[in-house]
Formats: C-alpha cells, sequence, structure tokens
C-alpha cells in the first residue's frame, strides 16, 4: 500500500500513544474496582490511615518501604479478587462447586494479604508507639 492506510481506516497508533493510552486502561480498571467494590474502599481507606500514621510518627524508609510493599500487596489480591469475580460471573449465573471455589480462592488470598499486611504495620508500629 506505500505507507497508505486501507479505506475508512485510520492510521495505527504510535507506539508512545499505546503505551501512554495502558495506563489510561489500567486507571479506568482501578477506578472501576474503586467505585464497586465494598472492601477496595476499606483497603484503599486503611491504606491511607496507615500512610497518615507513617507520617506522624516519622518512620524510616526501610519502614515506608514495607508499608508499601504490604499496602501494594493487598490492592493487587483485591484487584485479582475483583477480575476472579468479574470473569465467573460472566461466565454463569448459575451456583457451580468450582465457581465458589475460584470465588472464595480469591477471597481468601486477599484475607492473607490483609493479615500479613496488619502484621507488617504492628511491626513498624507498635515499636515507635511504645517509646
Amino acid at each position: 500500500m506505500n505507507g497508505e492506510y486501507g479505506a475508512g481506516q485510520p492510521p495505527p497508533p504510535r507506539p508512545w500513544k499505546a503505551f501512554v493510552r495502558s495506563f489510561s486502561f489500567a486507571g479506568q480498571g482501578v477506578w472501576h474496582a474503586i467505585r464497586t467494590q465494598r472492601n477496595m474502599r476499606v483497603h484503599c481507606a486503611a491504606a491511607i490511615a496507615v500512610v497518615i500514621t507513617g507520617a506522624v510518627l516519622r518512620i524510616g524508609a526501610v519502614q515506608w518501604a514495607c508499608l508499601a510493599l504490604a499496602i501494594g500487596l493487598v490492592l493487587v489480591a483485591e484487584m485479582f479478587n475483583t477480575v476472579i469475580e468479574a470473569m465467573i460471573d460472566l461466565r454463569t449465573s448459575q451456583f457451580h462447586p468450582l465457581a465458589k471455589a475460584a470465588k472464595d480462592g480469591a477471597a481468601g488470598a486477599v484475607l492473607i494479604a490483609s493479615i500479613a499486611a496488619i502484621g507488617v504495620a504492628i511491626a513498624v508500629f507498635v515499636p515507635r508507639l511504645l517509646r
């Protein structure tokens, strides 16, 4: 086609535009989870509380890194839980034991991540509070 595009077809996006656009899609996914998932909002509120507490207690860089990883782990687990639930709901509206196992397993992963994050918060904050 000598560099011409097909009739009625837009030119392909430039690689950098597609790259930047992918961030928009990712943001839409996060925003969808925040809007539609109560537990995601709870986790975000807890993350904000942890950040405020860390700032008030003036924790160090290593403690910030530990908290950031813990917060990230919980939010990622919640995002995966949201995706798994949506995929199962898209596939079937009827009860199926495997669908229940998948949903329960995804929720269990969030629970484990949340418990681990609470452990990190205790390890970071309690020594500072006891001083």
